[in-house]
């Protein structure tokens, strides 16, 4: 619900006042339905406190997937484009989907075409989503264009979750494994230290190494604490500066074991959409502006923007991409047979269709890999600290069995 400020005039004489709607003309009809005329109206501004904190994207894949499919079988069932932005914006489950819908039925009422409402709810509809609407516009096929929508995003989400499944687990196990080992430092070593200072002697080297951990944790443990909130606030500042960023997905695209992965969904991501809009027939070079600026990765997107300027130049659009490490021998030459043959759609499809595939068996393969190697690791340090507890106690045990 949005809030809109009016002045108007009833029979008692001037009013002016706020009140809540879905849309502008919702709000008129409201006044006009308490004896209202309406003179000026305007959406108030969200105030900081009033606005959806959003995290990531505004409107969840899973929730766009339904609502493109739902919005495709209306249209196919010969319900008009607003009748049916208005009906699926009374049950979609998303809020922000659901205001936006909310405002690009009244856009449309006020005869604005699909398209341009979509526009202007920016926040919710990425380029490819609005250029993929124009071309549908164009050639009458806008059910269509929305099935194809709907496959995309759908095939975007379950790569996603792959990709998040394969990186979720290392991250688990570590967070766990911090707060285990802080857990054993700070509650559970000190309760042995006066025991050992009572025994007196040489304690082991790894005893004298974890006490020595435990009292550093006791008496500065803000300092990790300031250290952590200092790298997340210095990952978030460098990956919104776009010159810091590129060097950062670099460093992504290299990593060991998951730089791999990440490498596949990116290409992945990226055939899916040019595939997406040139079947869609969006122009080849907006096709690739669009694909540099939602391939989220801006190492890639640099190679795009390469090729678009070689196809600018009369050049193949596969050289600046054979002249790249992240692009593998059988992308590009898939793309210059496309090219070649005057089908580069179908064969950008199957290049997607191929990387989709391995990004789900590298990420089975990698849970099977990274799962034991996580309970090895996480066993060591916690054994660790246990033997380094339990040496200097046999010690003690001994000398008392001598002493008796």
């Amino acid at each position: 619900m949005a809030k809109f400020v009016y002045t108007g005039r009833d029979r008692r004489g001037p009013k002016k006042g706020t009140l809540t709607a879905h849309s502008k003309k919702e709000a008129i009809e409201k006044l006009q339905s308490n004896g209202i005329r309406v003179k000026e109206i305007e959406q108030k501004p969200e105030t900081f406190w009033e606005q959806d904190i959003v995290i990531g994207r505004a409107v969840k894949l899973e929730h766009m997937v339904i609502f493109l499919r739902q919005f495709a079988a209306l249209l196919q069932a010969g319900v008009t484009v607003v009748d049916s932005a208005f009906i699926l914006s009374q049950q979609t489950d998303s809020k922000p989907l659901r205001r936006a819908l909310t405002n690009m039925e009244a856009d449309m009422r006020e005869g604005r075409p699909l398209s341009e409402a979509a526009e202007k709810q920016k926040k919710i509809f990425e380029p490819l989503f609005i250029n993929m609407l124009k071309a549908g516009e164009a050639t009458g096929t806008l059910d269509q264009t929305f099935s194809d929508l709907a496959v995309h995003y759908e095939r975007q989400h379950r790569t996603r979750q792959k990709v998040i499944s394969a990186l979720a687990y290392p991250v688990v196990v570590g967070i766990v494994a911090v707060f285990v080992v802080i857990f054993l430092l700070v509650s559970v070593v000190p309760t042995f230290v006066g025991m050992f200072e009572d025994f007196g002697g040489e304690l082991p080297a790894i005893t004298r190494f974890v006490i020595y951990s435990s009292e550093w944790m006791q008496r500065f443990w803000y300092v990790i604490a300031l250290l952590a909130v200092l790298a997340a606030g210095a990952v978030w500042l460098l990956r919104r500066r776009p010159e810091s960023k590129i060097y950062i997905d670099y460093a992504i695209l290299r990593m060991p074991l998951f730089g791999n992965l990440m490498r596949k969904a990116v290409l992945a991501r990226m055939t899916r959409t040019l595939s997406s809009l040139f079947s869609n027939s969006v122009p080849i070079l907006e096709a690739m502006d669009i694909t540099g600026n939602v391939v989220g990765n801006e190492v890639i997107a640099g190679v795009i923007k390469e090729s678009r300027q070689s196809l600018e130049r009369g050049e193949s659009i596969t050289g600046p991409m054979q002249r790249h490490w992240a692009f593998p021998p059988l992308l590009h030459q898939m793309v210059a047979i496309g090219e070649e043959t005057g089908s580069l759609d179908q064969m950008l499809s199957k290049v997607a269709d191929f990387y989709e595939a391995e990004v789900e068996t590298v990420t089975d393969r990698l849970k099977a890999l990274i799962e034991p190697l996580m309970i090895v690791l996480l066993a060591a340090i916690v054994g660790t600290i246990v033997i380094s507890i339990m040496v200097p106690m046999f010690e003690i045990f001994n000398t008392v069995q001598e002493g008796s």
